[in-house]
């Protein structure tokens, strides 16, 4: 589960350009907050059934700040093309923290600060520019 502030910037993040679906959402009125459960493109029908994992957003209606990210840990993720999902990432105005320098990893954060690591699925792929060369950016 992953506590958000602006449930719209968040969804955006996630989906938009992480690249996840959503398979669910609950609104709860009487405690005020909003759970959308979200999953790996290909999963819809698995997620829904509890027979693949998925992400948990909870965005609390009246507004909380929250601290940390990655004192907990971190969600990670595996893509298809590293450098593909990076671009797309990068394109949409979010920072890359830690570039795939080595075809294998890279880290991101979420509006929320919440610290996501994306892995190459299968092998590394072999090392390209520009992120070969690229620093890392703040904190991952």
């Amino acid at each position: 589960m992953v506590r958000v502030t602006d449930l719209d910037a968040s969804l955006s993040f996630y989906c938009d350009k992480l690249g996840l679906k959503e398979v669910s959402r609950a609104e709860n009125p009487m405690g005020r907050f909003t759970l959308v459960f979200l999953c790996a493109p290909g999963d819809e029908v698995a997620a829904r059934s509890g027979q693949a994992p998925t992400v948990e957003l909870t965005y609390n209606w009246d507004p909380e700040a929250y601290s940390g990210g990655r004192n907990f840990g971190h969600l990670a993720y595996a893509v298809d093309d590293i450098y593909a999902a990076c671009q797309k990432l990068r394109d949409g105005g979010v920072v890359i923290n830690r570039p795939p320098r080595d075809g294998r990893m890279a880290f991101i954060r979420s509006p929320d600060n919440v610290s996501v690591e994306l892995l190459q699925a299968g092998p590394a792929l072999a090392p390209a520019e520009p992120w070969a060369s690229m620093p890392n950016v703040g904190v991952w």
